[in-house]
């Protein structure tokens, strides 16, 4: 007696793919486009900082489709129904159609990280970008004889309203003021806060040093140290004195070296009607000492040792052009041109594209949940 044969092996057919949503894919990404189109509509050039992230793109986009319909539905679970041909003719209802959106947004949402990466930038083209920043510390003589009237109302009031005017016409630099009679100390190190730098100048006075003599080295050296770690590519020193170096431990000349070894440029102004033999020697105020000769030479070498320029003030208004004349060649000394500003822009893809993670990931958690 023949034995049954036993059945034959069945094999479970492959599990096809799912379609591509063509409709959901539209939806999303046209509206995106379009929106995209409107709210840059009106920047000014457009460019990728780093256009090679761009080649990411495509790749993430092909392993979430891979991962949402070729090998997502394997992973899903199969319920077998009698009467399953049935359930195939009856009309899908709005969850069933809507049922790929989460992979629909997750594509979105790469496509906008990817573009954020790739750091989309605006692009303008400005007439006249400062390419350099000026670091300028004032050396400012507080000496006995800056009481002296022959700059109104006097030598020191004179140059601190010049002072002021001169600040405020360098919104964009670091300015310093440095004090010196006998001796010399920072009185407002470099600072962009010139409303600050301008409320001690004008509360300075007289007094605040030892007014018995004039180390001009040493204000000189107390401005250097200001500089020395200065990253600016350009330093000045504007040094304003009524009077001759006759006190201090650092010369002139020794100070103008450590100028030149630092890159520092110094301008000197000397105050004041200091020639001896128009007032034989004397100070115009009765309460003061014999005021001692000024050296005017000294100043320029100073000055023509670091590529500064020495100027004499013997009034107000000359005082008033001599910083007129420095701003003049302080803004011939920056660095301009033609150049091209850039906007950040990827922020605008960065945040949409993590919205839309958010949003899918509500959606997979909740209404469009599939299961198991």
């Amino acid at each position: 007696m023949a034995e049954p044969k036993a059945p034959a092996p069945t094999s479970t057919p492959p599990r096809p793919r799912a379609p591509i949503p063509y409709a959901l894919l539209a939806s999303v990404f046209v509206p995106l486009a379009v929106a995209y189109l409107v709210l840059l509509r009106n920047v000014e050039g457009f460019r990728f900082a780093h256009p090679g992230a761009l080649a990411l793109v495509p790749i993430a986009v092909a392993l979430v489709l891979w991962a949402g319909l070729a090998r997502g539905p394997g992973r899903r679970g199969v319920f077998v129904h009698s009467r399953a041909s049935e359930l195939g003719l009856q009309r899908r209802g709005l969850v069933a159609r809507l049922a790929d959106l989460p992979l629909v947004l997750r594509l979105a949402a790469v496509v906008l990280v990817g573009v954020a990466l790739a750091r989309p930038q605006t692009t303008r083209v400005a007439d006249d970008v400062e390419l350099e920043g000026i670091d300028i510390v004032i050396a400012l003589d507080v000496s006995g004889s800056m009481s002296e009237t022959d700059l109104q109302p006097t030598r020191l009031d004179a140059a601190k309203l010049v002072i002021d005017d001169f600040v405020r016409r360098r919104p964009s630099d670091r300015i310093g003021l440095v004090v010196f009679g006998r001796e010399a100390y920072t009185h407002v190190p470099l600072t962009l806060d010139h409303g600050t730098l301008l409320r001690m100048l004008a509360e300075l006075r007289l007094g605040i040093v030892d007014g018995h003599g004039t180390a001009i080295g040493n204000g000189i050296g107390v401005a250097l140290n200001r500089l020395r770690h200065s990253d600016a590519r350009s330093k000045v020193i504007i040094v304003l004195t009524d009077g001759e170096n006759n006190a201090g431990n650092i010369s002139p000349e020794q100070a103008a070296r450590f100028a030149q070894t630092l890159k520092v440029k110094i301008y000197t102004i000397l105050a004041g009607d200091n020639d001896p033999e128009a007032n034989g020697g004397a100070s115009t105020n009765p309460g003061l000492p014999q005021r001692n000769p000024v050296n005017p030479k000294l100043l320029e070498q100073i000055a023509s040792m670091t590529g500064g320029t020495p100027y004499l003030a013997t009034d107000t208004l000359a005082l008033k052009e001599r910083f007129q004349k420095i701003l003049e060649d302080l803004e011939k000394s920056r660095l301009h041109d033609r150049g091209v500003l850039f906007g950040e822009l990827y922020r605008r893809f960065l945040f949409v594209g993590f919205a839309l993670l958010v949003v899918e990931t509500a959606l997979r958690l909740t209404r469009l949940r599939r299961l198991p």
